[in-house]
């Protein structure tokens, strides 16, 4: 892979090998005369909306408090130490989804989303750290980053917010537009505004493996099959009716290890669950759509892309989009992978799509999971 600015100029396998869940990152001039995708009153009229995840943090008089979304009213501009914090805004946004868009040199199953930080002066979070990796892109005004490599991650009891009890700054930056910092999990960090700031967060997936196995043993309860009825023919007399017989345990151990999990159960509990939108998006297919002829007409003149709240995955002959799963023969696959990792198809990828995927192709768009151009 080529030399990437956006890195300072270092490949992205120097830095998945020298910093990614290793050490930070400071990057000056990531990107070049970088500006706010979004004005300040876009951001507060999406925050007030209830499809997006948006959260008010304040420390008037060192008092910390947190508001959750729809934020129907903010603090005056003029007022210091305030934070207004919008989720998934390349959800909503064309320019910031082309911007998360940047970093997938990193697998889309990682990849999770680009919250936007708006803070007046002194605003802020307090001291914390994060479960994940994350890319502190500089929008507007200057940030202050004071960093850690602590070990101790203590938070103190009673806040709203995760903040630290005892945070140790190691190193300090001041962040201009166009200026990132990137942070390995759990590395302590506190970011305070210099006046009017704006702050982009790349963020990235990281569940837990709790989580993981709690979804994982829902998503396989319909497919366990344990014919039979438990029995027990040979049943002598007891003197402890209240004991649990052994050979009862027995038989119902030997029954629940037969159940079993195969690489192919998890590869599309996976694809499913990494895929699935998140609880407050909701897709909206055309007021009036076309025909499948008609359809197949467009696609072959302006091309076909995936809406920028779909997430498209796949795995073997496996293919995962919006929490759905199928499988699909060697055609059908190169044209869903094409799909899937350039996020679109042109008219002459699309010649070659079967009837099937073009079946697919058309609902998909009917649902809002793809659009045409």
């Amino acid at each position: 892979m080529k030399k990437l600015p956006l890195l300072g100029d270092i490949t992205p396998a120097q830095f998945l090998r020298d910093y990614w869940h290793k050490k930070p990152l400071l990057i000056r001039n990531a990107i070049p005369g970088f500006k706010p995708l979004l004005s300040f009153d876009a951001l507060a009229r999406l925050a007030s909306t209830n499809h997006a995840e948006s959260r008010l943090v304040t420390g008037f008089d060192g008092e910390w408090a947190m508001q959750h979304g729809p934020l129907e009213s903010l603090p005056p501009r003029d007022k210091k130490e305030w934070t207004m914090l919008v989720q998934g805004v390349n959800l909503f946004d064309a320019k910031a989804d082309a911007l998360l868009r940047q970093f997938r040199f990193i697998p889309d199953a990682r990849l999770d989303d680009l919250m936007v930080s708006f803070a007046t002066d002194g605003g802020g979070v307090g001291p914390h750290f994060d479960s994940y990796d994350v890319f502190l892109l500089q929008a507007q005004g200057q940030r202050r980053w004071r960093i850690s490599a602590q070990k101790d991650l203590t938070l103190i009891e009673g806040l709203p917010l995760k903040i630290l009890a005892d945070f140790q700054p190691e190193e300090e930056f001041v962040l201009n537009p166009g200026d990132m910092l990137y942070l390995p999990p759990h590395y302590a960090h506190d970011g305070v505004a210099i006046g009017d700031c704006q702050t982009y967060s790349i963020g990235f997936r990281s569940p837990s493996y709790q989580e993981l196995g709690e979804n994982f043993l829902q998503f396989m309860a319909d497919s366990i099959d344990l014919p039979g009825r438990y029995a027990d023919p040979d049943l002598e007399p007891t003197n402890k009716p209240a004991e649990i017989p052994r050979q009862m345990l027995a038989a119902l151990t030997e029954e629940l290890n037969k159940v079993r999990f195969t690489e192919e159960d998890i590869t599309i509990f996976f694809g499913e669950y990494l895929s699935e939108p998140k609880h407050n998006v909701f897709f909206t297919g055309p007021a009036k759509p076309l025909t499948v002829g008609k359809f197949g007409e467009a696609v072959m003149k302006k091309g076909l892309s995936l809406s920028a709240k779909t997430q498209m995955l796949y795995r073997g002959k496996h293919v995962f989009i919006n929490g759905e799963s199928f499988g699909v023969g060697k055609a059908d696959k190169a044209t869903l992978e094409l799909l899937a990792n350039n996020r679109r198809l042109d008219g002459e990828q699309f010649a070659s799509a079967s009837d099937d995927v073009l079946e697919a192709l058309y609902t998909w768009y009917q649902d809002g999971w793809v659009e045409l151009g």
